[in-house]
C-alpha cells in the first residue's frame, strides 16, 4: 500500500536527548490522523522532520513517496502546513497575504474562495496586527490550502479559535479528507480529536505509546457511572459481580459489559442510597484513555 505519510523506525537525537525514539507511523490518503501527547513528547520534532526542516538521525521518512530533505522543493509544493512558529508581516491583510502566496503556485485555489471558506471575508482587509488570534490562525490555514495539497500537516489548528471558528475548521478538515487528502493533526484538545480523527497516535517521551482508531483505543469493556454523591465501590461491585474502581469520588469504573439487567441493578442500588445517576457510559472518553496511557508509559532512559 502506498502511504501519503510513511515513517519507519525514525530516530532524532539532539546530543544527549532522543527527541524521537524509533517511531513508525503510516497515514493513507483520505484519512485524518491525530497526534497527541504532552509537551516534550516529540510531536513538534516529528512534524519538523516530516516537513524536511530537521534531518533524521536514523530511520526513514517519506511524504508522497519522496524524501523531505532530498526532494524538499517537491514536498513543499505537494504539502500544506500550519505551524505554530508561522507568522505574517504585521501590516499585511489576509487578502493581501493570500493573494501574494498564491503567486508561488502554478494552479492555486482562488484567494476569494478561501476567504469565504474560512469565514475571513469580514476581516479580509484588516491588518494582521489587528486580527484576533482565531482570524490569524484561519488565515494561516488558508495559506496551507492554497496549493491544493494532497497532504496537510496541521500543528494545533484550533489554538486561539472561537467556537464558530472551530466549527469552520472541523468542516474544512472533513471536506479535505473527503477529497482524498491525508491529514496529520497535532493537538492538545482531546474533544477536537474525538470529533475529527479516524486514527489517533499517542506519543510520550519520544515514543509511540499506542495508535489505532477511537474504538480500538477505548480499551476493555467498561461501564462508567457518574453519581450525585459518593457510594461504596466494593458494595456496588458485589451487586454487579465485578471489580468497581472509584476513579473520582463520584465516578466509578465497573469492569463489565453494559446490559439492561446490569443498568437496572445500578439504578436500584443508587435508589437505595438516595443517590442520583448523573451519567452512564459504556466506554472511556478519549481524555480518560489518554491520561491512563500517559501515566502507564515509562520514561525512556538512554
Amino acid at each position: 500500500m502506498s502511504y501519503a505519510i510513511d515513517v519507519t523506525n525514525l530516530v532524532v537525537q539532539f546530543r544527549d536527548l532522543r527527541a524521537v525514539d524509533d517511531v513508525s507511523l503510516h497515514v493513507p490518503y483520505g484519512q485524518v490522523t491525530t497526534l497527541l501527547g504532552p509537551n516534550g513528547a516529540g510531536k513538534t520534532t516529528l512534524v519538523e522532520t516530516l516537513l524536511g526542516f530537521r534531518s533524521p538521525t536514523s530511520g526513514e521518512v517519506r511524504l508522497h513517496g519522496l524524501d523531505p530533505m532530498r526532494d524538499h522543493a517537491e514536498v513543499v509544493v505537494r504539502t500544506g502546513a500550519l505551524l505554530q512558529r508561522g507568522g505574517v508581516w504585521f501590516g499585511m491583510t489576509p487578502a493581501q497575504v493570500i493573494s501574494l502566496t498564491a503567486t508561488y503556485y502554478d494552479q492555486p485555489r482562488e484567494p476569494s474562495e478561501l476567504l469565504t471558506l474560512l469565514n475571513l471575508d469580514g476581516c479580509a482587509r484588516t491588518p494582521w496586527r489587528r486580527l484576533s488570534g482565531g482570524e490569524q490562525q484561519r488565515t494561516l490555514l488558508a495559506l496551507a490550502l492554497l496549493g491544493r495539497p494532497r497532504v496537510l500537516v496541521l500543528d494545533e489548528p484550533t489554538t486561539a479559535v472561537d467556537p464558530e471558528g472551530r466549527q469552520v475548521i472541523r468542516q474544512l478538515i472533513r471536506s479535505e479528507r473527503d477529497r482524498g487528502c491525508a491529514l496529520l493533526i497535532t493537538t492538545h484538545e482531546l474533544t477536537e480529536a474525538e470529533r475529527t480523527a479516524d486514527q489517533v497516535i499517542i506519543m510520550n517521551h519520544g515514543r509511540v505509546v499506542v495508535q489505532g482508531s477511537l474504538d480500538e483505543l477505548a480499551g476493555d469493556a467498561v461501564l462508567i457511572i457518574e453519581t450525585s454523591a459518593p457510594v461504596d465501590p466494593a458494595e456496588l461491585g458485589r451487586r454487579l459481580g465485578c471489580v468497581v474502581n472509584a476513579v473520582e469520588p463520584t465516578r466509578l469504573h465497573c469492569a463489565i459489559d453494559s446490559t439492561p439487567e446490569r443498568v437496572a441493578l445500578v439504578s436500584a442500588y443508587l435508589q437505595e442510597k438516595s443517590v442520583s445517576l448523573t451519567s452512564l457510559r459504556t466506554r472511556a472518553s478519549l481524555e480518560e484513555r489518554y491520561l491512563a496511557l500517559i501515566a502507564e508509559s515509562p520514561e525512556v532512559t538512554l
